[in-house]
């Protein structure tokens, strides 16, 4: 029987790199859900450093994964996408944790809505360099290397390398640059797919609703590094609701 509850839908999030009251407020809303939605989606960048080494996962996410677990356990699914910073999830997520974990965009119904689902990183035209690194890094050859590290000096290396800390003030051109890029990316596909009714990304950090015709949209959720917000699903087909934290 469908659930009168919306679906809820967040995306980066860069827990461990965000400012703390960020943090906060997220795990506050996170921890609202299990009363508020019949559907959990955490579309990429949750984490801002994700990977399942040998010997163990990353440290300081124990509160996170603990509310994730109740969440589950308490009925409500959780689907986990992997973003940039998080694609290297897989076991422990899915049988710990008990989230759907997804490192691939996925065409699912979402509120009654024929849905693209993705990050959104290499996604559009342009970012040629991230490309290439995107290649390398999801490698297997790079996995294994990087599994072989202790979890204290794979950590380190993911924290030098993450720019997360720039982008806790307001977007930069650059980001505007790239959020016009996927927006493009997204109506076009629409166009090309007319039985898609919603396409939903991350990855910019800029929430956007964007009508693409009679009851279909491209949506990008935003974030809460700056901005968080949320987008809310409620069902039967209806309009996207993208919803900023605090003004519900």
């Amino acid at each position: 029987m469908p659930s009168d509850k919306p679906v809820l839908l967040a995306s980066d999030v860069h827990l461990g790199a965000v400012a703390p009251e960020r943090e906060r407020a997220f795990l506050s809303w996170l921890r609202g859900t299990a009363d508020r939605a019949s559907w959990l989606i955490l579309n990429g960048d949750l984490f801002d450093f994700w990977f399942e080494y040998r010997a163990g996962v990353p440290r300081g996410y124990d509160e996170i994964l603990g509310v994730l677990r109740d969440l589950v356990d308490g009925g409500l699914p959780v689907t986990l996408m992997g973003g940039n910073h998080d694609w290297w999830g897989g076991t422990y997520l899915r049988t710990e944790i008990g989230v759907e974990f997804l490192q691939d965009p996925v065409v699912r119904e979402i509120g009654g809505l024929r849905t693209f689902l993705a990050h959104g990183d290499g996604l559009g035209k342009g970012d040629l360099g991230y490309r290439f690194l995107r290649l390398i890094l999801r490698g297997r050859l790079t996995q294994w290397a990087f599994r072989q590290l202790p979890p204290d000096l794979g950590d380190r290396v993911a924290g030098r390398v993450s720019q997360t800390d720039v982008r806790w003030g307001a977007p930069t051109e650059d980001d505007k640059d790239r959020a016009r890029v996927l927006e493009q990316w997204a109506v076009a596909k629409l166009d090309a797919e007319p039985d898609l009714d919603l396409v939903i990304l991350g990855h910019t950090h800029i929430p956007l609703k964007r009508p693409v015709g009679p009851r279909r949209w491209y949506v990008n959720a935003g974030d809460w590094v700056y901005h968080r917000t949320y987008l809310e699903l409620p069902g039967g087909g209806e309009e996207p609701r993208l919803r900023e934290w605090g003004d519900d």
